[in-house]
C-alpha cells in the first residue's frame, strides 16, 4: 500500500506511535488509509453542512474496510467575495487548494482519496489535485441549494438579488421589496440554486466520470445526498482494489464529454477556464477551437437559471445529468471509464428524461447549438468566451461604440449613474489574471445592467470573467489581457466593436497598424497589488486562454 511508507516496518514505530495518538487501533493502521478531503467551513452556504457529508463518506469507507482520515481545504464564497477586494482572491484560491491538497497527501502517504467540494474554485482545485496526485479518488459534492420562494410561490435565487440592485437604482423596486427578496432568495445550505459556476462544475464532475450519478443535482437537504456520500465512500475502496486512477478517467474523451454536457446545459463560462486548466494538469492538449466544434454539434436542451426559469432541483426531478447524457448520447464518447467501475454507456443505460421541458429532446432543443461560444478576432486573438444560452436573439449580433472603463469599480459607479446608453459596448479591462489581479467576476456590473433593462441593448466585454449567474451579451476572458498589452488595451471611447456570436467573431474597426501604434504608446503595466500571495500570483499566472494556470 502507498501508506506503507508511514506505517510499515520497525523503523516506522515512531510514525505508528503518532497514529495511535489519534486514537487509531492496530487494525485501523493496517487497513488502507483514505484521505477525506473536506472543504467544510462556516462562511460558505454551500459548505456549512459538509461535516455531515464527510461523516457519511467515512461510514462508507469504514464499512468497506478502509480507515478514513479527514483534513480540510480553504474555500472562498464568490457571492460574498463579489464586488470588492475579496473577489481578486477567488480564482487564485484554486491553485492554493490544488497545492495544499498535494502537500497533505504527499506528506502523509494516503492510499486513496474522497473529495468533498461544493462551490466555484474548490471543485476545479480539487480536480486538478486529483489528476496531479493520480491515486484512486472519487468526488461527492454537498449538493445544490433549493430555490427560494416569494409570497405567492415565485421561485427566486441569488442572481435575482443582484439584478434587483439595478432595479432599485432605476427606481423600479423599493428598498423594502429588495429586503423581502434578500430574506428568502437563499433558503439554506447548498451551492446557489441555478446553473451557476458551482453547480455547473459539480454536474461536469459527474460528466467527467469522477463522481457517481446524482452528484450534480441531488439537493443538499435531500437524504439521497447522504446516501450518495456513503456509496462514494464504499466505491473508493473498489477503485483502490482495482487500481483505477483519475488519469484513467480524465482523458481527452472525458473532457470532450464534459464540454458536450456543458453545451446541453448552457453552463457557466467559468467551465472553460477550469476544464482547460484540468486538461493542462492532466497533460492533455485541448485547443479552444475544439469547444466551438463541440458547440456546433451539441444542442442546448436545458434552460436553467439565469438563462431560464428552472433550478437544479427541477433538473434533478427531470432525471439529472444521466438523463441529459442519455439524450445527447450520440454526441458522447460512451466507452470512457467512470468511478462506477463501468463505462459511461453502462452508467446511463437505464437513465430517462422525466420532464421533456426541463430536459428537451434533441429533436426540440432551445437552440441547435450549445450554450457556450469561443469568439476570436482582432480584439481577442487568443479567444474570448460568451454564454450564448443567456443571450437574447436580438443581441447575438451587435455593433456599437466602446465605453471604456479601466476597472470594475469604475464601471459599476458609472453604470449606476446612468452613463451607459442603449447600443453601447461596455469594456471593462485590466481585470484579467494579471491585471485584476485574479481575474475577478463581473456579476455586479452585469446584474445592474440587467436590472436596469439594458441587457437587451448593451453588450459588455472584459478580460476578467463572469459569474455563472450572469446573463446577457457578456463576453469575458478576452485574451491576451490588457495587462499583457492585448488589443483590448488599445481601445478608446467610441471605437466601433462588432460582436457576431453565431460566427464566433469579435472585432474592432481598427487596422493592425493602428492597434500596434496605440499599444506601443502605453506605459508598462503596474500591478495593483504588490505584496503577499497576489504579488506571487501575478508573477506566475498565465493567460485565461490556457486556463490561467501557473507557469
Amino acid at each position: 500500500m502507498r501508506s506503507d511508507v508511514t506505517k510499515k516496518g520497525v523503523e516506522r514505530a515512531p510514525h505508528r506511535s503518532l497514529m495511535r495518538a489519534l486514537g487509531l487501533t492496530s487494525r485501523e493502521i493496517e487497513q488502507p488509509i483514505v484521505g477525506i478531503v473536506n472543504s467544510f467551513n462556516e462562511i460558505i452556504p454551500g459548505h456549512i453542512h459538509l461535516k455531515a457529508v464527510a461523516e457519511a463518506v467515512k461510514a462508507g469507507v469504514y464499512s468497506a474496510g478502509g480507515t478514513p482520515l479527514e483534513f480540510e481545504t480553504i474555500g472562498v464564497c464568490d457571492g460574498i467575495a463579489m464586488g470588492h477586494l475579496g473577489m481578486r482572491y477567488s480564482l487564485p484560491s484554486r491553485e492554493l487548494i490544488a497545492d495544499s491538497v498535494e502537500t497533505v497527501v504527499q506528506a502523509h502517504g494516503f492510499d486513496a482519496l474522497v473529495f468533498i467540494p461544493n462551490c466555484d474554485k474548490i471543485i476545479p482545485g480539487m480536480l486538478m489535485a486529483a489528476v496531479r496526485l493520480n491515486i484512486p479518488a472519487i468526488f461527492v459534492s454537498g449538493g445544490p441549494m433549493l430555490a427560494g420562494r416569494m409570497a405567492g410561490g415565485k421561485c427566486v435565487d441569488l442572481s435575482h438579488v443582484f439584478e434587483a440592485v439595478g432595479k432599485v437604482a432605476k427606481g423600479e423596486m423599493s428598498q423594502s421589496e429588495l429586503e423581502e427578496l434578500e430574506e428568502v432568495a437563499c433558503p439554506g445550505c447548498g451551492s446557489c440554486s441555478g446553473m451557476f459556476t458551482a453547480n455547473t462544475m459539480n454536474c461536469l464532475t459527474e460528466a467527467l466520470g469522477m463522481a457517481l450519478s446524482g452528484n450534480g443535482t441531488i439537493p443538499a437537504v435531500d437524504a439521497r445526498r447522504i446516501q450518495l456520500a456513503k456509496q462514494s465512500g464504499r466505491k473508493v475502496m473498489e477503485l483502490l482494489a482495482a487500481d483505477i486512477r483519475p488519469c484513467d478517467i480524465v482523458t481527452n474523451h472525458s473532457i470532450y464529454n464534459a464540454f458536450a454536457v456543458d453545451m446541453a446545459l448552457g453552463g457557466s463560462t467559468n467551465s472553460v477556464l477550469h476544464l482547460i486548466a484540468l486538461a493542462h494538469e492532466a497533460g492533455i492538449d485541448f485547443p479552444l477551437e475544439t469547444i466551438n466544434e463541440i458547440s456546433q454539434r451539441t444542442p442546448h436542451l436545458s434552460k436553467m437559471r439565469p438563462s431560464g426559469d428552472y433550478h437544479l432541483e427541477d433538473l434533478d426531478l427531470a432525471g439529472g445529468i444521466a438523463a441529459v447524457m442519455k439524450e445527447i448520447s450520440e454526441r458522447l464518447n460512451l466507452e470512457v471509464k467512470t468511478v462506477s467501475g463501468n463505462s459511461l454507456r453502462q452508467d446511463i443505460a437505464n437513465a430517462r428524461v422525466r420532464d421533456a421541458e426541463v430536459i428537451r429532446p434533441v429533436s426540440n432543443p432551445h437552440s441547435a447549438r450549445g450554450g457556450l461560444n469561443i469568439l476570436f478576432g482582432n480584439l481577442a486573438p487568443q479567444g474570448a468566451v460568451v454564454k450564448s444560452a443567456a443571450v437574447i436573439p436580438e443581441m447575438m449580433v451587435h455593433k456599437g461604440p466602446a465605453r471604456i472603463f479601466n476597472s470594475e469599480d469604475e464601471a459599476t459607479t458609472e453604470i449606476m449613474k446612468g452613463v451607459v446608453k442603449s447600443g453601447d459596448v461596455v469594456v471593462i479591462r485590466y481585470e484579467g489574471p494579471k491585471g485584476g489581479p485574479g481575474m475577478p467576476e463581473m456579476l455586479t456590473p452585469t446584474s445592474i445592467i440587467s436590472g436596469m433593462g439594458l441587457d437587451k441593448e448593451v453588450a459588455l466585454i472584459t478580460d476578467g470573467r463572469f459569474s455563472g449567474a450572469t446573463r446577457g451579451a457578456a463576453i469575458g476572458h478576452v485574451s491576451p489581457e490588457a495587462a499583457e498589452k492585448g488589443p483590448i488595451a488599445a481601445l478608446e471611447d467610441g471605437d466601433q466593436i462588432t460582436i457576431d456570436i453565431p460566427n464566433n467573431r469579435i472585432e474592432v474597426e481598427l487596422s493592425d497598424d493602428e492597434i500596434d501604434r496605440r499599444l506601443s504608446q502605453l506605459p508598462e503595466f503596474e500591478p495593483r497589488i504588490k505584496t503577499g500571495y497576489l504579488k506571487r500570483y501575478v508573477e506566475m499566472v498565465t493567460s485565461a486562454a490556457t486556463g490561467a494556470v501557473f507557469r
